[in-house]
């Protein structure tokens, strides 16, 4: 089993990054949409949609959403959300998706770089190409490799409820790993995230191979113009030529 559908699939793992923050997430998929004049009843993908706060807001925005996510516990609590507009369902990303041809899919909050082999990155890429209709959008919302390396917080303990999450980041070759240990219900649990620090460079390879055209990337969840130095996040907006 891969180190995401173990962690992915526990209570600890939506524990420990339950202090998200819903507004900013709002204010930036209302302006993403905004700026890419999504009308209304449009079809979207949220790809690796995890609990499905982001396809329950795109839905109250009037879109026709399919979430899709490995872990089967978070789909099975999404569909209480389900109606005639919003359907969740068990994926692979790597896989073919079987749907009507959509307007756009997004990949929010580096839900990508987890596979260690990069055929596997490319299928990615190809899944996504082909749920698109032509002139369809992707949007993937990545870490900023150059900010990561230059503000990585090697240690830090995190508290929730009664349980502290001790943290350890580090660096190694292409990947930030991110090493998790903590004591709950009696028991020592040790878990790990491991995701590759893709350059900008690599990214636009495996999209365009795929016959994607990268035409605008933003810095922020504000929409801001991207920094190589200096932007927290790498938000590609890519089309399908």
């Amino acid at each position: 089993m891969e180190w995401f559908e173990s962690w992915f699939d526990t209570p600890y793992y939506h524990l420990l990054y339950s202090n998200r923050d819903y507004t900013e997430a709002e204010n930036f998929i209302t302006k993403l949409t905004e700026d890419l004049q999504l009308p209304p009843q449009s079809k979207i993908i949220d790809l690796a949609c995890g609990k499905g706060r982001h396809s329950v807001f795109l839905n109250k925005l009037g879109y026709d959403v399919l979430g899709l996510d490995l872990s089967r516990q978070s789909i099975e609590s999404d569909k209480q959300f389900e109606n005639q507009t919003l359907i969740f369902e068990v994926h692979d990303m790597r896989n073919p998706i079987d749907a009507d041809p959509m307007d756009a899919v997004f990949n929010l909050f580096t839900s990508f770089g987890y596979f260690d082999n990069e055929n596997d990155d490319k299928k990615v890429f190809q899944s996504v190409y082909n749920a698109l209709k032509p002139g369809g959008y992707f949007v993937l919302d990545y870490l900023n490799e150059e900010y990561v390396r230059k503000n990585l917080v090697s240690e830090t303990t995190i508290t929730r409820g009664d349980i502290d999450f001790k943290i350890l980041k580090k660096i190694e070759g292409r990947h930030i790993i991110k090493d998790i240990r903590f004591e709950a219900d009696g028991k020592s649990f040790h878990f790990f995230e491991k995701v590759k620090l893709h350059t900008l460079e690599a990214i636009n390879v495996y999209a365009s191979e795929c016959g994607f055209e990268r035409i605008k990337i933003w810095g922020d969840y504000q929409l801001n113009e991207f920094n190589k130095e200096s932007s927290p996040r790498c938000i590609n907006l890519f089309k399908k030529k």
